[in-house]
């Protein structure tokens, strides 16, 4: 079944591992994780698990890993599942080992060069096609095969069902669209308004609360996404509504921790690195976008009042009052 399609996933981390595994017992491909951490590969190639991300659990017998990069070569997929912040300077050191013909599937959330999406700076670093995978997904069910909904950007559906193929007839669900920048920016900014979302929770047992704040996220979200060119049908896919609602709601989600932190008055800059949140470093750098090209600091307010509490020295019993007056103005 496998024939000669061989895929590639750069990252034997938790969401590395978790859909390497899915995609092994899948049979579709020849699945091999490429690490950098030596004492993982030994762990996956000799032992079927990963000791470090999945102690407990038992890896399927053909899925491999190497540290050699030149295992690439002859993938016809690759996953990227390393941390936005160090993708492109780590593929620009592999660029050897990557077939130029392959597609790459980028998984990291977050920004990847600057101000730019992942998407948007390998597109201005590599001539491969690709694509973006987002949605509500716990690498922990993934591995665990819980059904998975995931929104596949891509830039044509020829390319798209390359990819979509690997997971026919697995637990991985896939919508689609060629909406790729609004993909990408929506899965920065549900890990900013998470944040938001721990807030309120920590301070207020409110359902009524809770879901009023939600709505409202939910819609400055989709006017941030709109402002920065993605399309509006975008955030009613899976790695819209459902990745936004799953980060902000579950306490599983280390932003959302970070958010009820915040909200218990437990904050601190090393709590901040310790949790290596995406969120914060992304409220940031869309505050200071937005007011550069609009001048308008209070055009969404969540976000406007979020970058105060990151930057200034703030009463946080006031967040929730104050984001409520703003939006009512």
């Amino acid at each position: 079944m496998k024939g000669n399609n061989k895929i590639a996933i750069i990252g034997a981390g938790t969401i590395g591992t978790a859909l390497g595994n899915i995609l092994s017992e899948n049979g579709s491909a020849e699945v091999m994780l490429i690490s950098i951490e030596e004492n993982v590969v030994r762990s996956i190639n000799e032992q079927h698990i990963n000791a470090r991300y999945f102690p407990g659990h038992h890896l399927h017998n053909e899925l491999r890993a190497t540290t050699d990069i030149y295992q690439l070569k002859g993938s016809s997929v690759v996953f990227l599942a390393i941390p936005s912040v160090v993708m492109l300077d780590y593929l620009k050191s592999i660029r050897a080992g990557i077939p130029e013909n392959a597609i790459l599937v980028n998984l990291a959330k977050g920004f990847g060069c600057k101000e730019s999406t992942v998407v948007e700076c390998l597109k201005k670093n590599f001539i491969n096609p690709v694509c973006t995978l987002k949605g509500p997904s716990f690498a922990k069910e993934i591995i665990n095969r819980i059904p998975t909904g995931f929104t596949l950007g891509h830039p044509g559906m020829d390319i798209a069902e390359q990819v979509s193929s690997l997971f026919k007839g697995s637990t991985i669900y896939l919508d689609y669209s060629e909406d790729i920048q609004g993909v990408e920016i929506l899965s920065i900014l549900k890990n900013i308004y998470a944040i938001v979302l721990g807030i309120v929770d920590a301070q207020f047992n409110s359902p009524n609360l809770r879901f009023l704040i939600l709505t409202r996220a939910f819609r400055e979200m989709m006017n941030i996404m709109l402002h920065f060119g993605g399309k509006e049908e975008t955030i009613f896919k899976y790695c819209g509504y459902g990745d936004f609602t799953l980060t902000a709601l579950n306490d599983l989600s280390r932003n959302r921790t970070l958010g009820l932190l915040i909200g218990k008055g437990f904050f601190t800059e090393h709590v901040s690195h310790e949790l290596v949140l995406e969120g914060k470093t992304a409220a940031i750098i869309f505050y200071e976008k937005m007011v550069r090209e609009s001048g308008d600091g209070q055009r969404f307010p969540i976000i406007a009042e979020l970058f105060k509490i990151f930057t200034e020295k703030y009463d946080i019993s006031r967040f929730v009052s104050t984001i409520l007056e703003l939006e009512e103005r």
